[in-house]
């Protein structure tokens, strides 16, 4: 079930470095796309980086929003994710197309991808140089959840394989989240 997570602790759904699906509306128009490089940036209030490419129809609907989410997609995803990644919004409803359901923000206009087991409401903040030299986007996140089958207390639990969230490697190759191990401190 969906949970919200407090927003000092939400950067932690990004720590082990999922790829994320982003999902950015404006003028009635809404799409989604997969990204690989997004991670957390700080702490309070939070912030994430995001890199979405120039050009690319998510980005000019982020433009013109100054808002998107980011939802992490599981291995019972995959497929959809990898595809959303390889096509153009302009050329296709990826919602309709491929089966994504959504649910509406509680804060931003872009809606949250159904299925995913984390997602991360953004509002962008202006930092031109990065988004102009880079696609960097720096955003704060104003609102957050978890799927609290494995996101407990703070911290992911993965005991699914259908839940384990996805690494993107290349050209379609993907690792799943892996053991969760407990180190310890040398002396």
């Amino acid at each position: 079930m969906r949970v919200p997570v407090e927003l000092r602790r939400s950067v932690r759904l990004l720590n082990h470095g999922p790829t994320t699906l982003i999902t950015a509306s404006a003028g009635g128009r809404t799409n989604v796309m997969a990204a690989a490089w997004v991670m957390a940036l700080d702490f309070n209030p939070p912030k994430i980086a995001a890199v979405v490419a120039e050009g690319t129809f998510t980005r000019e609907l982020i433009d013109a929003s100054g808002e998107f989410t980011v939802s992490l997609p599981t291995l019972a995803l995959l497929d959809a994710t990898y595809t959303v990644g390889e096509c153009s919004g302009r050329d296709v409803d990826k919602f309709a197309t491929y089966g994504l359901q959504t649910t509406p923000g509680s804060v931003v206009s872009a809606p949250l991808v159904e299925g995913c087991v984390g997602w991360l409401e953004c509002r962008v903040l202006s930092e031109p140089g990065p988004q102009q030299r880079y696609d960097l986007f720096v955003a704060e996140v104003v609102a957050a959840w978890a799927d609290d089958e494995v996101f407990v207390e703070g911290d992911w639990r993965f005991t699914r394989d259908e839940h384990r969230t996805v690494h993107h490697l290349s050209r379609g190759v993907f690792f799943t989240t892996g053991q969760r191990v407990q180190a310890r401190r040398l002396p």
